[in-house]
């Protein structure tokens, strides 16, 4: 049984930012991962790195995915630099596509909300109708218009996790796949002792990070960890490749570095099933297809289902354990786009040993009412 500093329950994109981010500081680091036979939230990824709409409700939200976007240029060059793995970061703004008005106005409403809360940090995003949308996206199709955001970008979601994953191993961090932790038992004297179903104690640390996604709940509460948690299934299209026609992400589609569409969104309440269902892909076809008339003479190669780490409101849940400080949880949607704050900013709390208090307002508490 080896001995770390830190050991990181999960190897997708949350577990594997705080495992690069922690191995680069020199850190004894051990990853664990159940293996493909896990729920793979950050598999079935969209590829966003996002800051438009989000955080109406919570102003920390909305300035702490904009922190994150400016940071993912440096963080990609460094990625690409120190493992040669080009994850496709590109950042040229973003387009909401509104297919009518009422649509148009809900979101305007959404982002002049945003812009109330963030008071003199102000929000940028502008307003486009049809005409001036159709010089910046010509094979836009007969839609209201958009809000364009210009700090919104995209990259290869998997790239990115095999990027991390190679940097990590790259810096000396130790990975053990088809590793699944069911039991975190505190040491006397500190720190804790991990042990898989079958009652095999199979490392030690000083502190673990839970970031198991949808596992996260039964491990945290060993720890006085509540990690509230549920999934939220989303079901995503994708098309053969073809030249590039589309420069900027969109909230109902964006064009890949390798050509190919990927064509979404939508949400069901349907627990823990992956399956893709007819109607739900036909309303996705429909949406994009009049956002896009070119994708109908797309065919396509492949569909898939995927779970989101939700919350009950959809901010994260970043938390440390009152009952045992040393251990820490981290849950949230945006593992794509929150990837640079994760890996340069949140693992600085881990090893500190505190989340600053300008970040209490992710604490799960905030759902004690």
């Amino acid at each position: 049984m080896k001995d770390y500093d830190i050991a990181i329950i999960g190897g997708g994109l949350l577990g594997s930012s705080f495992g690069w981010g922690l191995a680069s500081r020199g850190l004894r680091t051990v990853v664990f991962d159940e293996g493909d036979n896990a729920i793979r939230t950050a598999r079935g990824n969209f590829g966003l790195v996002w800051v438009q709409g989000k955080g109406v409700g919570m102003p920390e939200y909305a300035q702490w995915s904009l922190d994150s976007a400016l940071e993912w240029t440096g963080f990609a060059d460094r990625l690409i630099k120190e493992t040669g793995i080009d994850v496709h970061y590109e950042r040229r703004g973003g387009f909401v596509i509104c297919l009518n008005d009422e649509e148009m106005q809900s979101n305007v409403n959404r982002l002049e909300a945003l812009c109330r809360e963030s008071g003199e940090r102000g929000y940028e995003y502008e307003t486009l109708e049809y005409a001036e949308l159709h010089k910046r996206i010509p094979i836009i199709g007969k839609v209201s218009g958009a809000t364009y955001c210009p700090h919104d970008g995209h990259c290869n979601p998997l790239k990115l996790l095999r990027a991390l994953h190679t940097g990590y191993l790259n810096t000396g961090g130790q990975y053990q796949p088809w590793t699944k932790i069911t039991g975190i038992n505190p040491r006397d004297g500190g720190g804790f002792q991990l042990s898989t179903a079958d009652g095999k104690t199979v490392a030690s640390a000083n502190k673990i990070i839970v970031a198991a996604g949808h596992g996260s709940p039964e491990l945290g509460k060993q720890v006085g960890l509540d990690v509230p948690v549920f999934p939220d299934q989303g079901q995503v299209i994708v098309t053969e490749k073809t030249e590039a026609l589309l420069d900027y992400p969109t909230n109902y589609a964006r064009q890949t570095n390798e050509g190919g569409f990927l064509l979404g969104t939508s949400s069901k309440d349907v627990g823990f099933d992956l399956s893709t269902e007819p109607g739900t892909l036909q309303a996705i076809s429909r949406q994009c297809v009049q956002a896009f008339p070119l994708l109908e003479k797309l065919r396509v190669q492949r569909v898939w289902a995927a779970l989101r780490i939700m919350t009950p409101d959809g901010f994260p849940a970043y938390q440390q354990s009152d009952s045992h400080p040393s251990a820490f949880s981290f849950a949230c949607h945006s593992g794509v786009t929150l990837a640079a704050n994760h890996a340069l900013k949140v693992t600085d709390w881990v090893v500190q040993g505190a989340i600053p208090s300008e970040f209490q307002a992710f604490h799960p508490r905030r759902f004690d009412v």
